[in-house]
């Protein structure tokens, strides 16, 4: 609400205004074209994951098609945009700044659990949301520990409403000695650089950054096989492998499958970096500087 009412202050103030929204898309809409200003949209997640009945289906196409321009950040996302809601979209990838990641995982880490040796490190950062589906992780986890004679450690890193629920399931199956939970870091990119593989456990995304910067850093990339985008970031499998979505015994068929092919497995790494130009920084802010050049 009090973003609204600083988004009002400023249309009032500006001769002409264009407005860029990148949340709160149905309020944002709502208020623009109540004043009769231009606006942006920007979706950033599957639809799959927040329109779950008829009604918000209803409500969210009939603002939709009241935006002057909606952008999405995946192929895949264009796609489900257009069959769910029938609207065209324009997509543009996330921008990607190489270097600057590069840069910051040049710092040293503080974490001796990531710092063992002769262990498999994997890393998971996400949000402590039931989108991210770290049950089904920690679940593949659990499985490794008692069925396989794999030494390793996880390291999940982030914030949020379900954290409880995360170390709740880790105390009660005796997984303290094998995953450590470190909470939120402004430098992500240092315990990425790390770790050996970066798994990723989302039920939807939209294009997960995550796996953008993991692929920078020439990690090795598990991800579940959700809607939208890591199938577009790993090219069908070519650049790392996917696992049914919230299927933890696909996913420990995944992470033995790197364990004893990591030598061969190599060439994924290398095909998904040499790939990450579509995703260049300057090539796609470019993109949305024509789109808010063009509403002038």
């Amino acid at each position: 609400l009090i973003c609204l009412l600083i988004l009002v202050r400023e249309i009032l103030n500006k001769k002409n205004p264009v407005v860029f929204a990148f949340q709160a898309n149905i309020y944002c809409i709502f208020v623009c074209k109540l004043m009769n200003v231009k606006i942006i949209i920007r979706s950033n997640s599957s639809p799959s994951g927040w329109t779950q009945n008829i009604f918000k289906n209803y409500i969210f196409k009939k603002n939709f098609l009241k935006a002057d321009k909606i952008i999405v950040n995946s192929l895949e996302f264009q796609k489900e945009f257009k069959k769910r809601f029938n609207i065209k979209t324009t997509c543009i990838y996330n921008p990607l700044n190489k270097k600057e990641i590069i840069s910051k995982s040049k710092e040293k880490i503080d974490l001796n659990f990531l710092k063992k040796k002769k262990k498999l490190k994997i890393l998971n950062i996400g949000r402590f949301t039931d989108q991210k589906d770290h049950l089904t992780l920690l679940r593949s986890i659990k499985i490794l520990k008692e069925k396989y004679n794999l030494k390793f450690v996880l390291v999940i890193m982030g914030r949020g409403k379900n954290e409880k629920n995360i170390k709740n399931f880790i105390n009660k199956n005796n997984l303290n000695q094998t995953v450590k939970v470190i909470g939120f870091k402004k430098n992500p990119y240092k315990y990425i650089k790390n770790c050996d593989l970066f798994v990723l456990s989302s039920r939807f995304e939209g294009l997960p950054n995550v796996l953008l910067e993991a692929i920078t850093l020439k990690k090795f990339v598990i991800s579940s096989n959700c809607p939208t985008g890591p199938n577009e970031i790993l090219s069908h499998g070519k650049g790392g492998l996917l696992f049914q979505t919230e299927n933890e015994n696909d996913l420990v068929k995944k992470i033995i499958f790197y364990c004893n092919n990591k030598k061969k497995l190599n060439k994924k790494i290398n095909f998904a970096y040499n790939n990450l130009n579509r995703f260049d920084y300057n090539k796609n802010l470019k993109k949305y500087f024509e789109i808010v050049k063009n509403l002038f």
